[in-house]
């Protein structure tokens, strides 16, 4: 068996390719979709399998009230897939809303407490967009940290504040940046960041329909959650489970309230630094794979950063990465077809 390292995407992670993605599961993935359209149907929301099975529509795919839970229930499907007779699950941790994927995941909290949290956390999102955020590379071709790159998000960040605007680091999203900043702030960091034209993609990038996550933008989503989700069934993880400082929750010992704290205060104005976590989470768990859960493989690109960047499994450069991918993988996605062969039962 391989020690793996479980990463649960954020909700950006459902686009047009995961449309079906539901659809034929296995019995232990359709208890989990089932699950999640018994929290749907409780608060009288469209089911997520019946929103997998539309057509794309993007102001409803990608509306927070939706696209939270349609991930989470992708994410939660393919770990009911994975071959547990293959690898054994040391670790979890997740970017941004995959953490609150993680906390169920990981067993902190029970299945139907962490979809309630995750649908109704989106379900404030519903026509309460506040600010947004910019997604801004800052590694180059090599995939190693661009002190240049880097340079113009700071200035940028600081132009939009002497402007009277509010913006912040959102997500250090392993190899780019996502920051968030109130609307004038989010055209000030459009307008002023330099361009970048990688062929498939020109950053900067506004991800659609996002909220300014992880900044003080977000104080009156805290205060709300706090007092709607706070008496939720929290628990210690069964599985070490890493957040977005690089702090790991172990079994046994951790502590449900400081768990609770940090998922509905620091985590919601902070910055969430997934390359920290998962940089935690390998040396706590030493695993001997790493493993995305769909939908898509939207991690693929910042986890493999991350791995190269800690020097992990003696693999220090992209072409060392991509050698040892094609012989031995050691970063498998559930969203790649050749990868998710090697994964489930």
């Amino acid at each position: 068996m391989k020690r793996a390292l479980v990463v649960c995407p954020g909700r950006g992670s459902y686009e047009r390719g995961s449309l079906g993605s539901l659809r034929g599961r296995s019995p232990d993935a359709q208890a989990v979709i089932a699950a999640a359209d018994r929290q749907r149907l409780t608060e009288g929301r469209i089911p997520v399998a019946e929103l997998d099975a539309r057509p794309w529509r993007t102001a409803d795919h990608l509306a927070g009230e939706n696209a939270s839970l349609l991930t989470a229930a992708a994410s939660l499907a393919d770990l009911a897939d994975l071959d547990l007779g293959r690898y054994d699950v040391v670790g979890f941790c997740g970017n941004s809303m995959g953490w609150y994927t993680a906390l169920a995941a990981a067993g902190a909290l029970p299945l139907a407490d962490a979809l309630q949290l995750i649908d109704t956390l989106g379900a404030w999102q519903a026509d309460n967009v506040l600010g947004g955020q910019v997604l801004y590379p800052v590694s180059g071709d090599d995939w190693r940290p661009d002190a240049r790159l880097e340079a113009h998000v700071e200035a940028a960040i600081a132009g939009a504040r002497a402007a009277g605007h509010q913006a912040w680091w959102s997500i250090r999203l392993g190899g780019h940046a996502v920051l968030g900043a109130d609307d004038g702030g989010v055209k000030h960091l459009l307008a002023n960041l330099p361009k970048i034209d990688t062929g498939s993609r020109i950053f900067p990038l506004q991800l659609p329909l996002h909220s300014a996550f992880h900044t003080p933008l977000l104080a009156a989503t805290r205060d709300r959650a706090r007092a709607a989700l706070s008496d939720l069934g929290w628990r210690p993880p069964r599985v070490p489970l890493t957040d977005g400082r690089g702090y790991t929750f172990r079994p046994f010992s951790a502590d449900p309230v400081s768990l609770r704290d940090y998922t509905l205060d620091h985590q919601v104005v902070e910055t969430f630094d997934l390359g920290a976590a998962v940089q935690s989470a390998l040396a706590h768990t030493a695993p001997d794979v790493v493993i995305a859960l769909g939908p898509g493989n939207p991690l693929g690109g910042p986890l493999a950063r991350i791995l190269v960047g800690a020097g992990q499994f003696g693999i220090r450069t992209r072409a060392a990465f991509e050698a040892r991918q094609a012989v031995d993988p050691v970063l498998l996605s559930f969203g790649l077809a050749p990868q998710r062969d090697r994964l489930v039962r």
